[in-house]
């Protein structure tokens, strides 16, 4: 393959399941009407599946409801009631509902079901029994199964708006990532030296191996710049994604950019986002030692075992040549049907 100046968009996937209870911070007694999740307080499924989230009384009061929320602190105006149930009849809401069910297994279940799962339903969700007397609640984390990747502007470091950054991860099949997110792809080995903005309005990095250039000689860990100016502040974004229902293949020949497109199009594709080849990379194992095109322009390649004549670094990752000239008649395409 051709030579060039070649980085490494290290990036990490998170897809261990936890059963542990985090106990709900408003909770200050012992349950009455509610069970406190007895294995799984957080619930894990890839994008497009399904997912449970338990939710069982002990005994009903007389009069009552049941209502499931999304938990979203940066929301502003109305909570997002997902679905409200009196026992015997249920209504959904918002932009779930037409997702949401109830699974009603027996008589005293109100767990909720999510179907065909979205990246953005990722999050906290509160069951909450209300009596007008007794009301309580617990709270279950559905964790959407993915990885993050780090994305910059085709016109260089440290130029996307928060805006901006997150209309760039939605158009490469993503969404900004989490804290907790950028956090678990941290811990699975993600390091990376330019700043991103995060879902929340915040700013940071992650560093597992602390150089001079990057921060200085401080311990590892998720350098922070804190909450940013979303308007006047410019930097790069840290993007999720996850499975996704294609597959990303490959088409050889020498082609431009123009051509690359045209190519995909011959056998019913389109040229693939870098959140689709990421997911390939990570989840089918997809692994080329040649430079492809991407939707956005840019030139990159996924390696799963690394070798020296495939850029020669020791680390699995999706490598990138940048965003070379569309003219240039060099590298196959990266397509995705």
């Amino acid at each position: 393959m051709n030579c060039a100046a070649i980085l490494i968009l290290t990036a990490s996937c998170f897809s261990w399941t936890s059963a542990i209870y985090l106990p709900n911070k408003q909770a200050t007694k012992k349950l009455k009407y509610l069970l406190e999740p007895p294995v799984y307080a957080e619930v894990t499924s890839p994008r497009g599946g399904n997912a449970t989230l338990p939710c069982v009384l002990r005994f009903k009061p007389s009069h009552y409801k049941v209502k499931w929320t999304k938990l979203e602190p940066l929301r502003r105006g109305s909570e997002n009631i997902v679905m409200i149930t009196n026992g015997s009849a249920h209504k959904p809401y918002g932009l779930l509902g037409p997702r949401a069910s109830l699974r009603k297994a027996h008589a005293m279940d109100a767990s909720l079901r999510l179907s065909n799962l979205e990246l953005e339903d990722d999050g906290r969700y509160r069951c909450e029994l209300i009596n007008g007397i007794e009301d309580e609640s617990v709270i279950i984390t559905l964790r959407i199964e993915g990885m993050v990747f780090p994305y910059q502007s085709k016109n260089g470091r440290y130029k996307f708006t928060y805006k901006e950054a997150k209309e760039a991860c939605a158009e490469q099949d993503g969404t900004l990532a989490t804290f907790k997110q950028l956090y678990r792809a941290w811990t699975e080995g993600l390091d990376w030296c330019n700043a991103g903005w995060l879902i929340d309005g915040t700013v940071h990095y992650p560093i597992l191996h602390p150089r001079a250039e990057c921060g200085g000689e401080l311990l590892p860990g998720i350098r922070s710049y804190g909450p940013r100016d979303r308007i006047r502040d410019h930097f790069d974004a840290f993007c999720f994604t996850s499975r996704t229902t294609g597959f990303v293949f490959f088409v050889g020949e020498p082609l431009t950019f123009g051509e690359a497109m045209q190519a995909c199009r011959g056998e019913g594709a389109e040229l693939a986002l870098v959140g689709q080849l990421y997911s390939a990379w990570r989840f089918l194992s997809y692994d080329r030692c040649d430079g492809g095109w991407l939707k956005d322009g840019s030139v990159r390649f996924p390696i799963t075992t690394p070798r020296e004549r495939c850029g020669g670094i020791p680390e699995a990752g999706v490598r990138t040549f940048g965003y070379p000239n569309k003219t240039l008649r060099l590298y196959g395409a990266y397509c995705y049907r």
